[in-house]
């Protein structure tokens, strides 16, 4: 069950990130983009980084793509009437098609938690028996404040200069276009 998770959000995120890249319509790149991020989010989880995946989620797709789709709501009133003209085109669904989708997703999601209820993946036992395990009691982010700080200060500064990027151009993109 692990494998087949892991496979689907890489497959996730691979697939939305190059249908991301050839799309033309901004406010569907949008919503492929938050699907690429909530997949690596899930990737994080497989690779045992839960304080990146919580990051990601909520620096990334709760800062940087909600201010870009305020941009992008506050941009060009052609730009969502491009998007109302093109409904019924791609990724779009009928309700009967969605259901069968939904359950599917609900199935998948059901049978993880029984499995994991049922027998732990082999990581977990392995860790439990090296005790190795991480638990809620270790202090975890007071480590990792003293690695940003310490060892990780220029990627930890490139990082704050990309999520300033991000605002300047979803200040540039919310911007009125000035008539002569």
């Amino acid at each position: 069950m692990e494998s087949i998770l892991f496979y689907a959000f890489a497959t996730l995120a691979i697939g939305s990130a190059l249908l991301l890249v050839n799309l033309k319509n901004i406010a569907r790149a949008l919503f492929l983009f938050f699907i690429v991020l909530f997949a690596m989010a899930g990737l994080y989880l497989f690779a045992l980084a839960d304080f990146v995946a919580i990051t990601q989620i909520m620096v990334y797709v709760g800062g940087v793509l909600i201010l870009m789709l305020f941009a992008f709501m506050l941009s060009n009133k052609e730009l969502l009437k491009d998007l109302q003209d093109s409904s019924g085109s791609f990724l779009s669904m009928p309700t009967w098609q969605t259901i069968p989708v939904v359950c599917g997703f609900l199935f998948l999601m059901i049978y993880g938690i029984i499995e994991w209820q049922q027998a732990p993946p082999t990581w977990i036992l392995q860790a439990r028996e090296n005790n190795t395990e991480i638990v809620a009691t270790d202090n975890n982010i007071h480590q990792i404040g003293l690695r940003f700080m310490t060892f990780y200060v220029l990627p930890f500064e490139i990082i704050s200069v990309f999520l300033m990027m991000a605002l300047i151009g979803a200040s540039h993109l919310s911007r009125k276009e000035r008539t002569i």
